[in-house]
């Protein structure tokens, strides 16, 4: 995409955003460097909306700094309004003016740009066009369907190529398929910007599928910030690991070291109590109790009788995925693995054995299996939000 401008630096620090008496946000630092597309990755109520309304100036910080583009835009006495902060943002309900058609929803964000008139609708058919929009710039947004809408707003936010793009749980309201398509045209897009890119999901597999960098919030804080594949071989919490995608845990005791950062778990939650290594995220010690968190990439159906696979289970229910089946299995004291790829078709009741790839199995001990955060107490009254849609990002 020409004429892009330089890619933004975001640098958060020590961010805190309080509503009533209780942190949304709490301490959060971090940087996204130009030109990275990092996603911030948690559950519902973990903050990261709050955040990146924050990055958007929708919500003034408590206390903290944020500087985007070596500029400070809030630290608590300087604070830039969104049409000063150079940002395009894509918000999860669209925000698409009703009364303006699609053509004119995108040129709204060129408003500041100082282009004629002529030169405003060049470009914003242009980005119309790249969003495969472009026989439907006449309509209004009651005209267009969900998916449409979306890319109106996706056409909006990049056609004043800004050096920052917010994406607000984009995908949300779509349905599956459409989903799927327009996280690739969004993943292309913001990368040919070449613009540094703020993603929010609450969704693994959207965020290891777009993300440079991913990071985990939970309960207003940043508990881990990595790669996709940091987080997903290297999780830092029981946490991280449960929300990054498991089987399922098991209740272990540990043998010994295993070498290269993994140890010997027995599990006891499986009868005949079998021997696994595991990676361990922390040090543990023989005799201390731990649990076993699964990837399902970690397990392999095979043959019961199958020395290689220290555990067996029934299969309890089976899904065709087209590319194969996808299975939850039983073992005898009640503990179930889910989401089991196979290409095989084995029988729902069948006994199987399973193998397990220890890259895939993690150990943590049963002191930290909770992996929650401890509430914080308020240091600092709140400050006055912004109303919500005061502005709308050029």
């Amino acid at each position: 995409m020409t004429g892009t401008r330089a890619p933004s630096a975001v640098v958060i620090e020590g961010a805190v955003k309080y509503y009533g008496d209780k942190p949304a946000i709490d301490q959060v630092s971090l940087t996204a460097a130009p030109g990275t597309l990092l996603v911030l990755l948690g559950p519902s109520g973990s903050g990261k909306t709050t955040l990146v309304r924050c990055v958007a100036g929708i919500e003034q910080l408590s206390a903290g700094r944020l500087v985007i583009a070596d500029r400070i835009v809030d630290d608590g006495t300087t604070v830039l309004p969104p049409e000063r902060r150079d940002l395009g943002m894509v918000f999860q309900d669209y925000a698409l003016w009703p009364h303006l058609t699609a053509l004119e929803n995108v040129a709204y964000a060129l408003g500041r740009r100082r282009l004629t008139r002529r030169d405003a609708e060049r470009r914003s058919r242009e980005m119309l066009d790249r969003v495969g929009l472009g026989r439907l710039a006449d309509r209004y947004p009651n005209q267009l369907s969900g998916g449409e809408q979306q890319r109106v707003s996706l056409a909006r936010a990049l056609v004043a190529n800004t050096g920052l793009l917010l994406f607000d749980e984009p995908l949300s309201n779509l349905d599956a398929n459409l989903r799927e398509q327009m996280r690739v045209e969004i993943a292309t897009l913001a990368r040919e910007s070449e613009a540094t890119s703020i993603y929010i999901t609450h969704d693994q597999a959207e965020a290891f599928a777009l993300a440079d960098v991913i990071g985990v919030l939970q309960q207003g804080r940043l508990v881990q910030l990595g790669t996709p594949e940091d987080l997903y071989h290297r999780p830092a919490s029981p946490f991280v690991a449960r929300f990054t995608g498991l089987a399922g845990e098991l209740g272990a005791s540990v043998e010994g070291a295993a070498g290269e950062g993994t140890v010997w778990l027995r599990v006891d939650d499986v009868q005949g109590g079998p021997r696994v290594s595991a990676r361990a995220a922390h040090p543990l010690r023989t005799g201390d109790r731990a649990r076993l968190l699964l990837r399902p990439s970690a397990v392999r159906l095979t043959a019961p009788d199958d020395p290689a696979a220290p555990l067996r289970a029934r299969i309890c229910d089976a899904a065709f995925r087209g590319r194969g089946y996808d299975y939850a299995v039983l073992f005898d004291t009640g503990g179930k693995l889910v989401g089991i790829h196979d290409e095989r078709r084995w029988e729902r009741g069948a006994v199987v054995g399973l193998r397990m790839e220890s890259t895939g199995c993690l150990a943590f001990a049963e002191a930290s299996a909770d992996g929650d955060a401890p509430p914080v107490e308020p240091s600092r009254p709140p400050a006055e939000p912004h109303p919500l849609h005061d502005h709308l990002p050029a």
